[in-house]
């Protein structure tokens, strides 16, 4: 292959450019069409986001057109294409006579700071200080059919129910419902909510033994467009949190919808001599 076949890919890990690979810049030209087409664009704005996301850009400021075609092998109606829909995302801006840089710079957060089971990281959505609620709901109620088989208590049960959107630097980043069983819910009815989730469990005195989340995706309808302030239809991230106390006994269930343009969740597992036995 020549060199006027071939660029220079470089791919971007942890923020910093890696070496690279090469790329058969004929692959993603201009005379493609159709499905292949739709592919490149897919492809480049995937690795377009990962840099985008990952702080790959110095200054938030992206490379011109002409630069991402030539690094990437594309065409430049591809490069467009790719661009309009980060920019359609809101992680870019463009503007005529500048050029395109990065609007938003998500939180980077391991899985294990998200379930709470450890202390948040310095650098964390969870002690940045920018982080609270704004509360929808918070009352005692009969426990819902759903609510009592997935805590494992009879229909009507008494619980605390707090709904609230939780705010990030002022943005409405997720939208959470919290069903509490007595008596971890007596220690929460009046104790203030000032800032995340865990925060306000252990201001109460609440202790968490385990967390467990099955995370989806959904598509927002009108209410939760409402409070989230996107269009209707905007997907994003579902999880169904169960948090259980020291002694294994379920006490908190939770469904949550959040975006995910501020937030990035890192989870990592190590096999150990018996299977994957270690994970964070």
């Amino acid at each position: 292959m020549s060199n006027a076949a071939a660029t220079n890919v470089r791919y971007i890990r942890n923020g910093a450019f890696l070496a690279s690979q090469r790329m058969d810049a004929g692959r993603t030209g201009s005379h493609r069409r159709g499905p292949a087409r739709a592919h490149d664009v897919r492809r480049l704005r995937d690795l377009l986001r990962f840099a985008v996301l990952g702080g790959g850009y110095p200054g938030g400021q992206l490379p011109s057109e002409s630069e991402l075609m030539a690094v990437h092998g594309a065409s430049r109606a591809t490069v467009r294409e790719a661009l309009a829909q980060l920019r359609a995302d809101g992680l870019i801006e463009r503007t005529q006579g500048i050029g395109t840089h990065v609007v938003t710079s998500p939180v980077t957060t391991r899985m294990a700071e998200v379930h709470g089971v450890v202390s948040p990281d310095p650098n964390g959505m969870l002690s940045s200080g920018l982080m609270r609620p704004r509360v929808l709901d918070r009352s005692v109620i009969p426990a819902p059919p759903t609510v009592a088989a997935g805590l494992g208590v009879a229909a009507g049960t008494p619980c605390l129910r707090l709904d609230y959107v939780a705010l990030f630097d002022d943005e409405p980043v997720a939208l959470a419902t919290n069903y509490v069983l007595f008596p971890e819910a007596g220690r929460l009815l009046e104790h203030p909510f000032r800032s995340d989730w865990y925060e306000f469990m252990a201001g109460g005195g609440v202790e968490i033994g385990k967390s467990e989340f099955v995370i989806g995706c959904e598509l927002t309808d009108t209410a939760l467009a409402a409070e989230l302030g996107v269009p209707e239809g905007t997907p994003v991230t579902s999880l169904e949190q169960t948090i259980s106390d020291l002694a294994g006994r379920p006490f908190d269930l939770a469904f949550i919808y959040m975006l995910g343009r501020r937030f990035r969740i890192v989870s990592s597992a190590r096999r150990g001599p018996r299977g994957a036995d270690d994970s964070e």
